[in-house]
């Protein structure tokens, strides 16, 4: 599958550094991301992983649809945007990062199956959230703390 990732060629990285692409995620790659390169990191002695994130919400933006008229409110609330960190794990290296990552985890919302959906119309994708998600981030936000604290 030809990605984003082939647009990197300006960092003159070997043609045989390890890739993992994760597309289509939104914001869960964000999580899943940051827990695999950490992962990774810490697993290869020495290895420092690249994560280049972009969002591309315009790509969701289409005319309203009848049947679905919130299917604007997603892409009217979050942008295009990408993001580049580094993750490396060498306790010896004489590299200091200006952050520690020191754990990276997910969490699934009980009863939120249906607080996001992205059902496929004849326009395309829409990204449609439900009007309760606040009241789902609400209800689990001290459990989500607490466990990764």
């Amino acid at each position: 599958m030809i990605g984003i990732d082939l647009h990197l060629k300006l960092l003159n990285l070997s043609p045989f550094v390890n890739r993992v692409m994760i597309y289509m995620q939104g914001c869960f790659a964000g999580g899943t991301t940051l827990r695999s390169a950490k992962d990774l990191a810490e697993n290869n002695c020495g290895a420092c992983v690249l994560i280049v994130c972009p969002e591309m919400m315009s790509m969701y933006f289409h005319g309203p649809i009848r049947m679905d008229p919130e299917s604007l409110v997603v892409p009217a609330l979050f942008g295009d945007g990408a993001a580049t960190v580094v993750i490396g794990a060498d306790p010896m290296s004489t590299e200091r990062g200006l952050n520690q990552l020191f754990r990276a985890c997910q969490s699934i919302v009980p009863n939120s199956m249906h607080a996001l959906k992205g059902p496929i119309h004849e326009a395309g994708m829409a990204i449609m959230m439900s009007k309760k998600i606040l009241e789902f981030l609400a209800g689990c936000v001290w459990d989500c703390l607490s466990h990764a604290l």
